[in-house]
C-alpha cells in the first residue's frame, strides 16, 4: 500500500463516516468535523499497522475493534451519552469497512 491509496483509503473514509453521521440525523457541527480530525487519527495507523503485519482478516479485525472502541471514546467527548457513541462508532465504521472492501474487491477484479 503506497501513499497514494494510503491518502485515497483515508479521504474515502473520512466521506463515508461524514455521510453516515449525517444520515444518523447528527447536526452539530462541532461532532460533524470532529469526525474528520478522529478518523484521522484512526485511519493512517490502522492502514500502516495492516500494511506491516501479516496476521490476514484476525489482524484486520483486532485493528477494527481497535479503531471502533477509540472513536466511541472519542465521540462520546463530544455527545456525552455512551450508547450514542457506540452506535456512531461502531456503524460508522462498519460502513466504512464494508465499502472500503467492496472498492477492493472491484478494484482487483478490474485489473
Amino acid at each position: 500500500m503506497h501513499l497514494g491509496w494510503m491518502s485515497f483509503a483515508l479521504l474515502f473514509t473520512i466521506l463515508v463516516e461524514y455521510g453516515m453521521l449525517l444520515l444518523l440525523g447528527e447536526k452539530r457541527r462541532k461532532v460533524l468535523l470532529s469526525s474528520i480530525f478522529v478518523n484521522i487519527l484512526t485511519n493512517i495507523p490502522l492502514n500502516l499497522y495492516m500494511l506491516h503485519v501479516d496476521g490476514g482478516w484476525m489482524a484486520f479485525v483486532v485493528g477494527e475493534l481497535l479503531v471502533v472502541l477509540v472513536e466511541a471514546l472519542w465521540y462520546f467527548a463530544f455527545v456525552r451519552n455512551v450508547f450514542q457513541s457506540l452506535v456512531y462508532s461502531a456503524l460508522c465504521n462498519a460502513t466504512s469497512c464494508l465499502f472500503g472492501l467492496l472498492v477492493q474487491l472491484i478494484w482487483r477484479m478490474a485489473i
